[in-house]
């Protein structure tokens, strides 16, 4: 078939980069460290692919023959934003960062939002959890009809508004407009992200209607070669949005990991001569931001035990790439991304696995998917399948 295929589970690092201390995450390890909360994980499946060769995991042991290539990759990009991860991963290095806004932001922002979309206020401009924010201010929401503004230690403008109150095309509409019109030039914001939620009286939830409006990359990716040399680019989960729509021929919405999982089956079974990039997102999203251990080992076990069913589909011409974009360990108390490694896993049928080290950037992976397809190219990185 030759399928390139990657599989992103959404913040799942691999131990502090050395560059921890300035993001304040030293001691972050996100795998690792839940392991130890939980009184070790039971991953037989990515054990016996090399996970445990990676690093120390405990209850996930090293083998003997893994049946991956496996290694843990550093990011070049100054930051552990979403986006430049995926970017990265895509080939594409960043050589700046986005700008954060840790105390809210300024007047002469919010002044902008106020004026171009016609509300008359807005609550919290503060960085805060999403789900503490709406738990908090969600109330008066209902009662002003004004929208939730936060962000995160992430480069993120967030606007969270009840479904009643803001209706979805209302709120995607004021998102376009804060990405368009808003955050420009110096402020260009890695993503505008709309969060909206439903519930009443103080008991609120949070939908799966999100919708992120990032940035278009500065360069071509992977998934540009690609589509210009009419390779199907088929994008599952947040992709999409990541990449600002671009280079994908086939986009491919999700709202959990278990949908997420059965697409990546459905495309691989469907489809041929193509490049299959998804994001499993539910580890970030559900238990990372929320300091959730046993859930992010439950969401674990849960793609460990579906992967024999991914690993049946491929053949001998088929490439696997399980990897991550970002740490995010939910037993530290910051409830933000974390700086770290990420791991790497290259599955290829029949081949035996070796170690493929640290690797000095994530762009080895778009390097090597465009290697895969025999497309010349100048994207950054080392090809390792060879």
């Amino acid at each position: 078939m030759k399928n390139f295929v990657i599989i992103l589970l959404d913040g799942v690092g691999v131990g502090e980069l050395p560059d921890a201390a300035k993001f304040g995450d030293v001691g972050s390890n996100t795998i690792g460290n839940i392991a130890k909360a939980v009184d070790g994980l039971s991953l037989p499946n990515l054990e016996k692919l090399g996970l445990g060769n990676i690093t120390n995991i405990y209850g996930v042991s090293p083998s003997n023959v893994p049946l991956a290539s496996f290694g843990k990759m550093l990011e070049k990009a100054p930051g552990k934003d979403s986006v430049s991860g995926h970017w990265e991963i895509s080939g594409l290095e960043l050589d700046f960062d986005f700008p954060y806004y840790p105390n809210g932001f300024p007047k002469e922002i919010i002044d902008k939002f106020l004026n171009l979309t016609g509300f008359k206020g807005v609550l919290g401009n503060k960085a805060a959890s999403g789900t503490e924010i709406i738990m908090e201010l969600g109330d008066e929401h209902v009662k002003t009809g004004f929208p939730i503004i936060y962000t995160s230690a992430d480069s993120v403008f967030q606007i969270a508004a009840h479904e009643e109150i803001i209706p979805l095309e209302k709120l995607y509409e004021i998102c376009k407009i804060s990405r368009n019109q808003i955050f420009l030039n110096n402020d260009e914001i890695g993503r505008v992200i709309a969060r909206p939620f439903i519930g009443s009286n103080g008991n609120f939830t949070r939908t799966t209607n999100r919708k992120d409006y990032a940035l278009s990359p500065p360069g071509d990716t992977i998934l540009d070669l690609l589509k210009n040399n009419n390779i199907e680019t088929i994008a599952i989960g947040k992709i999409n949005d990541l990449f600002n729509h671009r280079g994908i021929t086939q986009p491919i919405k999700t709202k959990s990991n278990s949908e997420g999982i059965e697409e990546v089956i459905n495309a691989i079974k469907f489809n041929n001569n193509s490049f299959i990039f998804s994001n499993l997102v539910d580890f970030d999203v559900y238990f990372g931001h929320r300091n959730d251990p046993i859930g992010f080992a439950e969401a674990l076990k849960y793609f460990d035990n579906k992967l024999p069913e991914i690993l049946e589909l491929l053949d001998d011409d088929d490439v696997l790439i399980l990897t991550a974009d970002h740490g995010n360990d939910p037993t530290t108390p910051s409830t933000d991304h974390s700086r770290e490694y990420i791991p790497l896993l290259y599955y290829h049928k029949g081949i035996s696995g070796k170690d493929l080290g640290i690797r000095k950037t994530f762009a080895d992976i778009g390097k090597s998917a465009a290697d895969f397809f025999s497309i010349d190219n100048y994207l950054k990185g080392i090809n390792f399948l060879s």
